[in-house]
């Protein structure tokens, strides 16, 4: 007979899971023994960067990665890599060891006293099998449920002895090599109808948002813009996890701004807004005003039910976004209105000592290959990166959907690791880089090949941005002397090196990206928000 052990292993084999990212405990042993030969461990320092590191993998592989904490404590450590990984619907399958099951009752050391209530907020589903011989139909059903839309991660805890129980194995065949598929379009109806709606609309708007990239819409989302003639705008950026749209396309505008009031005055003039693979809209900081401008309506695409739910305005349909762009490009005419006039070009950034957020960036740009990727946590530079790089390409932008900090450093090692052919640059700032400083222990040990740039600036520019908004003033924690990325990283045995000034952060920049190794540049840039 076969073992849940064996059972669950040819399960993650026939469905390309055979990496494994973890952090091991004494839970986790008997899962881990006599590790397969074919499968691959991939060691987190902390829980919350092996849940990073799966996090980017699973997005940019596009399909379920697993992940294996260790019991409460690991899955406590991870919650908060958790949470980001729910905004960014990633589909993860998290597994917890657990005591023993004739431990449990007697809540020995390192029994989780409730093991499925404890992620629940931030998973999809979140189970403990009530025999050992139900973990590989359990494992099957968080797989199925980690990629059926809107993508997200699950959870499975999973008593230490119930490894070696033994399974029926024609139950076993059956319940973990069925498929389910979830992508369904839309009511050809509802196409027609939003088809008619944009021939009537006199200024009708695109906005694309993270899921166009997610599901594969990409291609179609341009050919809708270029057929109707339409501006199209990014999703803010507060929540927007991936880019929808090639920022270099002379129908892009830019990136819509993170609040109320602000959005509705960006789309002022236009008649119909029609959202793509983006919630409507991720608002941070509040700055009311109008939910949309005067005279104008909105329809929401988007595979998640609840984004259509929650909405304060418009209508939506919930849809597959690539297949319902797809069915509306056949649908519309081509339109005989004048194209969008391109956005201004970012102005160059001016010398200074030390040079701004804004010249670094121009100095990445110099030197950032056609193919590449970033993954991105410098809060104060992120309005920089979209104005100045100006990725075209699909699956060429991370960003913790979320808010949270700690996402870029493990995610880029997971990304590069699912696309070893493309480049993988990790922008972060210093405060950023703390919260999963392990990460590079894991890039070094693995010898994943991401260049990390560091921006300097001493301070979290961010918080002190926001807090001249909401007019805050003497708040404590927000400047950051001494923090030596650079050693640290050393210390995890990456390669680093230390710039001040624009050309020679090119040179270290195209040096870094040339090499087969991860490398790290950390150049000191001047205090402030970069919004250009």
């Amino acid at each position: 007979m076969t073992t849940v052990r064996e059972a669950t292993f040819e399960m993650l084999r026939a469905r390309g899971m055979t990496a494994v990212f973890g952090n091991p405990g004494s839970t986790e042993l008997p899962f881990l023994a006599d590790f397969p030969d074919d499968f691959r461990y991939v060691l987190g320092l902390h829980e919350g960067v092996a849940v990073g590191i799966a996090d980017g993998y699973a997005q940019a592989g596009g399909r379920p990665a697993l992940v294996n904490l260790h019991t409460a404590p690991g899955v406590g450590n991870a919650m908060g890599a958790m949470f980001t990984a729910q905004a960014n619907k990633a589909p993860l399958v998290i597994t917890a060891g657990q005591q023993t099951r004739s431990l449990m009752t007697l809540q020995a050391l390192l029994t989780n006293r409730d093991a499925v209530q404890m992620p629940h907020p931030l998973v999809k589903w979140s189970y403990e099998p009530p025999r050992a011989q139900d973990v590989p139909h359990a494992l099957a059903r968080a797989t199925h449920l980690a990629a059926l839309p809107p993508r997200g991660p699950v959870f499975v805890s999973i008593p230490m002895d119930d490894w070696r129980a033994e399974v029926d194995d024609d139950a076993v065949a059956h319940q973990t090599t069925r498929t389910v598929e979830g992508r369904a379009g839309a009511d050809p109806a509802l196409v027609l109808a939003l088809a008619e709606r944009l021939a009537a609309a006199a200024s009708p708007v695109l906005v694309v948002g993270p899921d166009v990239d997610a599901s594969g819409a990409w291609d179609a989302a341009v050919a809708l813009a270029e057929k109707l003639r339409l501006p199209v705008w990014s999703a803010p950026a507060t929540g927007g996890g991936r880019i929808g749209f090639p920022e270099d396309h002379p129908h892009f505008q830019g990136v819509l701004p993170p609040a109320v009031g602000p959005v509705s005055e960006t789309l002022a003039g236009h008649d119909l807004i029609l959202v793509a693979g983006s919630s409507v809209f991720p608002y941070y900081p509040n700055l009311p005003g109008p939910l949309l401008p005067e005279g104008a309506a909105l329809v929401a695409i988007t595979s998640d039910p609840d984004e259509a739910a929650r909405a304060p305005m418009g209508d939506a349909i919930v849809a597959d976004v690539r297949l319902t762009l797809e069915a509306l490009l056949a649908a519309v005419e081509p339109s005989e209105r004048d194209a969008p006039a391109p956005r201004a070009p970012a102005e160059p950034a001016e010398d200074a000592d030390p040079m701004s957020a804004s010249a670094a960036i121009a100095a990445l740009a110099d030197v950032f290959p056609a193919d590449g990727i970033v993954a991105l946590e410098s809060p104060a530079s992120t309005f920089a990166i979209r104005n100045r790089l100006q990725l075209s390409r699909p699956g060429s932008y991370y960003f913790s959907a979320g808010g949270g900090l700690g996402f870029a450093l493990p995610a880029s090692i997971g990304v590069q690791m699912a696309q070893p052919d493309r480049p993988v640059v990790c922008v972060l700032g210093e405060g950023s880089a703390q919260y999963a400083i392990q990460s590079f222990w894991t890039a070094a040990a693995y010898d994943v090949p991401v260049t990390f740039l560091v921006l300097r600036n001493d301070e979290y520019a961010i918080l002190k941005w926001f807090g001249q908004i909401e007019q805050v003033t003497g708040a404590p924690g927000l400047d950051l002397p001494a923090l030596d990325v650079a050693a640290v990283a050393e210390g995890y045995g990456v390669a680093a090196t230390r710039v001040e000034g624009r050309e020679a952060l090119t040179e270290a920049m195209r040096e870094a990206l040339a090499a087969e190794a991860p490398r790290l540049v950390e150049a000191r840039v001047a205090p402030g928000m970069a919004l250009a």
